[in-house]
């Protein structure tokens, strides 16, 4: 048995509560679309066999008529000829037809009125069904989102954990190391002459910038 057993139960249903209330949501929703697909196949074939059998009506329905027309004018001929008891045997024929064909005049329209309902409950169902299909669509995004996000996580609890902090220290004392050996290399090292003279260009350059703030200061005062 699926989740739904009538056509009433799925239009009725209330898919939303059901998949709120459900362990497994995606599961459910991919039932629900299934049942519904089966359900509609069975509505529009049960339509399909209304409508063909509502022309078979009207074939019988253009016989009955055409027959009574026949035995119209065969009564009409049989008093034309002065056989009234002729006449009088093909009216009763006639009246036969007109009653035959007004028992499928109103087959005809219960036919039409089936036909009816069943195209309002397959626009119905359609209708469920897209909503359910958009609802499936909506849930493996949120799908593909949570295992994203799962394997986010995991990756951000094992960069937290012990053994990769101790990797990052590891690598932070490297550095440390490769910077004092290179610190160590230049130690007691004499400067050469071109590095000298770019001091006393430096120093040159900071004594005249001082010089001119301690004259700007002295300006100040006195103003």
């Amino acid at each position: 048995m699926g989740v739904f057993t009538r056509f009433r139960d799925i239009v009725n249903s209330n898919i939303n509560a059901m998949l709120d209330r459900a362990e497994d949501p995606e599961k459910l929703i991919n039932l629900i679309i299934r049942e519904m697909e089966d359900t509609l196949v069975e509505i529009k074939a049960s339509c399909a066999n209304v409508i063909a059998g509502s022309k078979k009506i009207e074939r019988r329905m253009e016989e009955s008529e055409s027959r009574a027309k026949l035995w119209e004018d065969r009564a009409g001929l049989a008093i034309a000829k002065g056989r009234d008891d002729l006449g009088r045997e093909a009216l009763v024929e006639k009246r036969r037809y007109a009653q035959t064909l007004h028992a499928l005049q109103q087959e005809l329209a219960d036919h039409r009125g089936l036909i009816d309902q069943y195209r309002q409950d397959i626009q119905q169902l359609e209708d469920k069904l897209r909503a359910a299909k958009e609802k499936q669509r909506v849930l493996v995004q949120r799908h593909i989102h949570a295992a994203g996000k799962r394997r986010a996580q995991e990756e951000i609890r094992r960069m937290d954990s012990s053994e990769a902090l101790l990797k990052f220290e590891e690598l932070e004392n490297r550095i440390d190391r490769m910077e004092a050996e290179a610190d160590l290399v230049n130690l007691g090292k004499k400067p050469t002459l071109e590095a000298e003279f770019e001091t006393l260009v430096v120093d040159e350059d900071i004594e005249h910038e001082l010089r001119m703030l301690k004259s700007s200061v002295k300006k100040q005062e006195q103003g």
